[in-house]
């Protein structure tokens, strides 16, 4: 099998949500994400960076839904990359001063994460990647991720003020 052009990339997210405006409220008022189209109190679409839309949401059949219980399938979690260590800690002091609990973070090597869930709960991953000269390998060069602690008090300090 042809492996995909090594420059596809995931280019959006798209969920339903239960509460339209409760979800804009924590991709765009916690996150930071802009509202770039709406349809009414049906679908938004949010991006950063001027970009038509990285996040979709949209009510047209989960409107007043609730989450799939555990142990079924669907989205585990959808990630969002920053270019650096202090954005990433900017993400941080925003979910921590909205409120939001972690549901966990971890330094798996390549990269630094924190987990949580947004108001419908669904998984979210806010994350930065390492240079890839950096990333840990074994003897033999193959990647080697790991799931270390991450010290969240350290990034916080990182985060610029409001």
């Amino acid at each position: 099998m042809t492996p995909v052009h090594p420059q596809a990339r995931i280019g959006h997210v798209h969920l339903k949500v239960a509460d339209l405006e409760r979800a804009i409220g924590f991709y765009s008022g916690v996150l930071g994400f802009q509202v770039t189209q709406r349809y009414g109190d049906q679908a938004a679409f949010l991006a950063a960076g001027g970009y038509h839309h990285h996040i979709g949401l949209n009510t047209w059949e989960s409107r007043g839904g609730t989450p799939p219980p555990p142990g079924h399938s669907g989205l585990y979690h959808s990630a969002f990359l920053y270019p650096d260590r202090a954005s990433l800690a900017d993400a941080l002091r925003r979910v921590v001063d909205a409120g939001i609990p972690l549901d966990g973070a971890a330094d798996h090597g390549v990269s630094e994460a924190i987990y949580l869930r947004d108001p419908d709960g669904n998984g979210v991953e806010l994350y930065r990647d390492r240079a890839p000269a950096d990333w840990p390998r074994d003897p033999q060069g193959a990647l080697r991720m790991v799931n270390d602690r991450l010290d969240i008090a350290a990034l916080l300090a990182e985060a610029k003020p409001d």
